[in-house]
């Protein structure tokens, strides 16, 4: 008997988990059992007004047929870790708070509403290839979430949560915005159409999606607003409409999946409906034009454009966008000048700030078509081939525990490298050895041989998508580039810049200056990396003895000091060398106007280009032009770098030029001269104003008045005479002040002043 019960048990067991796994599909099959036949499946879904299902253990609701999972809620612990990736709508409540109580249903039909949409078009032609796209929480990378602030207040704090409910929607981890108090269905629909059209432009509904009432369980599926109704027609011409519907139904799938990429080799103009049916509902890889038929620079790229389309053909997608006819979809897409060009695929995009020339733009595009492959999973012997062929490879290791979303995170990244450099994975053993690897998944950049590591090793760091990409941007160029238009201002930023000046006209120097530049510069980094190391330990051996002197004379107060004290290299200010060369031919005239120097008359040469500070070297110790080797440039690379520097340097600038420069520097960066610059010019102004204030007009000074007389023609008023003509009598305007201090003494003590003669009168 024992027996028998416990194979029941077992039997049992089994029977409910295969069901739990076959609900969900069931679900589904009901659902579109219920809207096929509605009178037959209605009763045994009406009779459970909450539409509750239970599924493993887990409830949920049903929604236009579909199976709804219960919300997520989130727990303090895991709350900035959960919502750390994508877009997150978190509705922070209190249970005892009866404003949540009466927003509850709101919530509620607003997640079901959104989580059961279909974000493409369906049809007749439409099937299982779409089903795995057609996932709002996928398509968006959006969802819905809600915390309890009672059991997780610490959460609820560092959010500066100060009334129930709040709705909070996070990007990546970070507060975008929040809304305070109980909103409508509408308001809250309103401020997701607001935030999903920023994310996929062009893929929302102009007037807005139709919505339930709250509380109720369906609505009708469309997205569009509603059509006129349109008149009867006979069984023909209902025949013939529903096969035109499946014939642009199927126009409309094969648009979706095109089976080869710009068949026409031509550029697509687009509407806003074509651009969100093929580029942002899709994941097929898309250039496009964002342009003003004005425009100067748009009408000069026109041929180039139409030349890498047809060069494209059956390759990548090429479109174009009027922003004179498109205005909204340009402004969603966030067009701030013409021509933008930029790349989509699979609702991310990156900008094109390259130049603007044929080949210039067939270039990026080849490399744009890689993207759509999947990443490639190398081998040791295939690795090896690659270094051949590419300057600087990024290179992923994983293992077997590497989970999904570690995948994720990297393939996040392959559309940023466009254009600057390759990204491969790998397990493979001997890799592993060849680059001591012992912890996975980790992550390294391999420039002409020579490893650097990201230094991130924990699964948090490795999924950081933006820490990781701003390392991959500070070594994602060769260790001796070409210094071109697209790359100059990375080159020679914050650096100084060794540039060898060499020809492609004269192949065999070519080679040869190439290679002694590429000598210098890892020998130089070799040295530095070495010189590093010792500078930090140095610091190390310093701090250590710190430690033991306190420890000897038993002060714990000089011990916690000494161990308090962080080693930082970066605090250390040093002058980054970086290495490059660049065509003089094609720059011939940069050159000459900047260095003074042409390849065309003295051959290959090499300049230390200091661009921030205006000024470079261009000769050894010794008097001699600098050339491409590696004696000549090793030795005189520490001669410049030193503080100051042994050699002279030449400037770039006028003698004014320089001086502003160096006017600006000590200004702007040494804050104790702003300081004392700005204290100076406070005392000046304050100074003015105290002398201006002291000259005011003698009439306004309430001692003073003034005493007029009228002179006769031969008597002076102090007894001199003054003189007439042709019998008409002269006045002599005396102006004498007195205070009134001085009103005893007699006028001809009083001082006079003479201004001038007139017929006037006395004044």
């Amino acid at each position: 008997m024992r027996t028998t019960s416990l194979l029941r048990i077992l039997t049992l067991s089994l029977v409910s988990s295969t069901l739990a796994k076959e609900t969900p599909r069931l679900a589904g099959d009901i659902g579109l059992l219920k809207r096929q036949e509605a009178p037959a499946a209605g009763g045994a879904f009406e009779g459970h007004d909450d539409k509750t299902l239970t599924n493993g253990g887990l409830q949920g609701t049903t929604f236009n047929g579909k199976n709804v999972p219960e919300g997520i809620s989130l727990q303090s612990a895991e709350f900035t870790e959960t919502i750390k990736d994508g877009y997150w709508l978190v509705e922070f409540f209190s249970p005892a708070c009866h404003h949540c109580k009466a927003f509850a249903p709101t919530w509620q039909t607003l997640y079901e509403f959104y989580y059961t949409q279909d974000v493409l078009p369906q049809g007749p032609g439409s099937g299982e290839a779409d089903s795995d796209l057609n996932s709002f929480t996928r398509y968006y990378n959006f969802k819905f979430a809600k915390i309890d602030c009672l059991a997780n207040g610490d959460a609820c704090a560092e959010n500066a949560i100060g009334s129930f409910p709040t709705v909070v929607l996070f990007k990546d981890g970070e507060k975008v915005k929040n809304n305070v108090g109980v909103r409508d269905i509408k308001a809250m629909s309103k401020w997701v159409e607001e935030t999903l059209e920023t994310i996929r432009p062009g893929s929302r509904p102009k007037g807005g999606p139709k919505l339930p009432k709250v509380g109720d369980h369906e609505v009708e599926k469309t997205l569009m607003p509603e059509q006129p109704p349109q008149p009867a027609m006979d069984a023909a011409a209902t025949r013939t409409a529903s096969s035109s519907k499946t014939m642009v139904s199927a126009t409309r799938v094969a648009e979706l999946v095109p089976s080869i990429p710009n068949a026409k080799g031509k550029s697509k103009a687009f509407t806003a409906e074509s651009f969100q049916r093929l580029v942002t509902t899709t994941h097929d890889p898309w250039f496009v034009k964002f342009y003003a038929p004005w425009c100067g620079h748009c009408q000069a790229l026109a041929p180039n454009w139409q030349g890498m389309a047809r060069q494209m053909r059956d390759q990548l997608n090429v479109g174009e966008v009027n922003c004179e006819v498109e205005k909204r979809l340009c402004k969603d897409v966030r067009v701030k000048s013409y021509p933008t060009l930029l790349f989509f695929r699979g609702g991310e995009r990156i900008e094109y700030d390259g130049l603007r020339g044929l080949g210039d733009l067939i270039e990026f595009a080849n490399k744009a078509v890689a993207v759509a492959e999947p990443l490639m999973d190398v081998t040791a012997a295939k690795f090896a081939e690659l270094e051949k062929k590419e300057e600087v490879l990024f290179l992923f290791f994983y293992d077997h525990a590497t989970t999904s979303e570690d995948f994720a995170a990297l393939d996040r990244l392959v559309m940023s490298l466009i254009g600057h450099a390759k990204l491969v994975k790998t397990n493979d053993t001997e890799l592993c050895e060849r680059y001591k690897i012992s912890t996975w998944p980790r992550l390294l950049v391999s420039r002409d041989g020579k490893p650097t590591y990201y230094t991130g090793l924990s699964p948090r760091d490795m999924r950081d998508f933006r820490r990781v990409l701003n390392w991959m941007q500070t070594v994602w160029l060769p260790i001796v580039p070409e210094l071109t238009a697209s790359n100059a201002q990375e080159v020679m930023n914050g650096k100084l810049v060794v540039l060898g000046i060499i020809s492609r006209d004269r192949p065999e120097e070519f080679v040869i200056a190439k290679r002694e530049i590429k000598n210098a510069a890892l020998e130089w980094i070799d040295k530095q990396t070495q010189a590093f190391q010792l500078e930090r330990q140095e610091l190390r051996d310093s701090k250590q003895l710190r430690i033991e002197e306190a420890e000897d004379r038993n002060d714990q107060r000089a011990l916690r000091a000494a161990k308090s004290i962080r080693i930082n290299m970066d605090d250390i200010e040093r002058k980054e060398v970086g290495f490059a060369w660049v065509d003089g031919v094609f720059w011939e005239r940069w050159l000459r106007t900047t260095f003074g120097t042409s390849v065309l008359t003295d051959n290959e040469r090499v300049v230390m280009y200091d661009y921030d500070n205006h000024r470079y070297w261009d000769n050894t110790m010794t008097g001699n032009p600098i050339v491409p080797s590696r004696t000549s440039i090793l030795e005189t690379l520490p001669r410049v770098v030193s503080s100051p520097p042994k050699i002279s340097p030449k400037r770039t600038t006028t003698v004014l030029g320089h001086a502003w420069l160096v006017f600006r520097t000590q200004l702007f960066e040494h804050p104790i001269v702003s300081a004392a610059v700005a204290i100076g010019i406070l005392v000046g102004l304050v100074v003015m104003a105290r002398r201006g204030g002291k000259h005011v007009g003698m009439d306004r000074l309430p001692s003073y008045f003034k005493v007029g007389e009228k002179v006769g023609v031969n008597d002076g008023l102090l007894g001199g005479s003054s003189g007439g003509g042709n019998g008409q009598g002269r006045t002599t305007r005396c102006l004498l002040l007195t205070s009134l201090s001085d009103q005893g003494k007699s006028l001809s003590q009083l001082p006079c002043a003479y201004l001038g003669d007139s017929t006037s009168g006395a004044v």
